[in-house]
């Protein structure tokens, strides 16, 4: 079985406009540049491991002229990513994107895996991971995006990151979440080794909490039901007139959170019963086996959750995973004071990368004279 880890996500405003042609032009050369001295001097697994890190990822858009907290910084900045190791042979692809491209996805990781002469086997584990993470972060966790950017980076020996974005059409921002093929133990239980954002939602289906692990149980061996039976489950726990989940979800009096749950988490007269009866069919041994089945989304997941707590006692939990803020701050306070720790650490990872290069040719050596400029000389290493 593929695992794999995201280790963060962030919250970002959504911006309208598209980057210039000149600034995406020069983005996808100084990137490239980047990309080419880090693989050299330090590999493509380690390039996974920095470009899978939110302030990283964050700190990498700022080198390349993008905006510090624009949700367009995924987009573009993948798509640049994407562009620039087309352009030279690094052993690393990146699959997918923004809308119609993310659906690319699986034929994209077939055509790279064959490229780097993986076998049927691997590219086939490869679409499964590229899957089960937007899966996921689509309805195992829910908080009122959905995602509509996905990018599968993987590497000609197999290792992958995935980095893909979910919108909030309300307030009108966007949820950044990050995966590494590296150390996972699980798909579904805290996959996560950092968790960052600027907005903390005051109530959050989290399925992959540690404090899910009963009700994750318990909805797969509901799903193990028939659907008639499931269905009569649901009828004799919801009062006709209930519209919303508002009696089940906990801590529900403050204003703040019944005008905010009624955004996305409404009650599931859409569950899926084809899905639940191909459940029923399959008889899933565990919740990754349950989430990999074809229909089951976000509502069905809220179903099954609903009756493993109201019917079983297993509650989920409604802790939004968020674990603290997202990218550096800006030097007015807004959205909060700089954290000039971490920015010096991006600096640090990114003048040794560039510092310790061993390069051959003249042209190089001027281009890394050019790449200081974006180093601040009173900088602290």
């Amino acid at each position: 079985m593929i695992r794999l880890k995201r280790i963060g996500f962030a919250d970002l405003p959504l911006h309208d406009g598209k980057a210039p042609p000149w600034l995406v032009e020069r983005m996808i050369k100084l990137a490239r540049e980047i990309v080419t001295i880090i693989v050299d001097e330090y590999g493509r697994e380690i390039f996974l491991q920095r470009v899978s890190d939110p302030y990283w990822f964050q700190a990498f858009g700022c080198i390349l002229g993008y905006d510090w907290h624009s949700s367009g910084v995924t987009t573009v900045l993948t798509g640049v990513l994407k562009a620039a190791l087309r352009e030279r042979d690094l052993g690393i692809a990146v699959c997918g994107g923004k809308g119609k491209a993310s659906r690319k996805t699986p034929s994209e990781i077939v055509e790279a895996g064959e490229a780097f002469n993986l076998s049927t086997k691997k590219i086939e584990s490869l679409q499964y991971a590229s899957k089960m993470s937007a899966k996921v972060d689509n309805a195992a966790i829910q908080a009122g995006y959905s995602l509509y950017h996905h990018a599968f980076f993987l590497t000609e020996k197999g290792n992958w990151a995935v980095i893909q974005q979910g919108m909030n059409v309300n307030d009108r921002t966007a949820r950044r979440y990050h995966w590494l093929s590296d150390q996972m133990e699980s798909f579904v239980v805290e996959p996560h080794k950092a968790i960052v954002g600027d907005v903390k939602r005051p109530i959050a289906l989290d399925m992959t909490a540690k404090e899910s692990e009963s009700c994750r149980k318990t909805s797969v061996d509901v799903s193990k039901e028939r659907p008639e039976r499931v269905a009569r489950m649901l009828k004799a726990i919801r009062p006709a007139c209930q519209k919303s989940l508002q009696e089940w979800i906990p801590d529900m009096s403050a204003k703040e959170c019944k005008d905010y749950i009624v955004e996305f988490l409404k009650m599931p007269f859409t569950v899926d019963w084809k899905a639940l009866k191909r459940a029923y069919e399959i008889q899933p041994r565990n919740y990754e086996e349950l989430l990999n089945i074809r229909g089951i989304g976000p509502s069905t997941v809220r179903g099954l959750a609903l009756i493993a707590e109201i019917i079983y006692g297993d509650k989920p939990s409604w802790r939004d995973p968020v674990k603290y803020s997202f990218a550096y701050g800006g030097k007015d306070g807004v959205p909060y004071p700089v954290n000039i720790r971490s920015m010096d650490e991006s600096i640090r990872i990114l003048k040794e990368a560039v510092e310790r290069a061993e390069l051959g040719d003249r042209e190089r050596l001027n281009m890394l004279q050019k790449l200081r400029r974006f180093v601040p000389p009173n900088a602290e290493i």
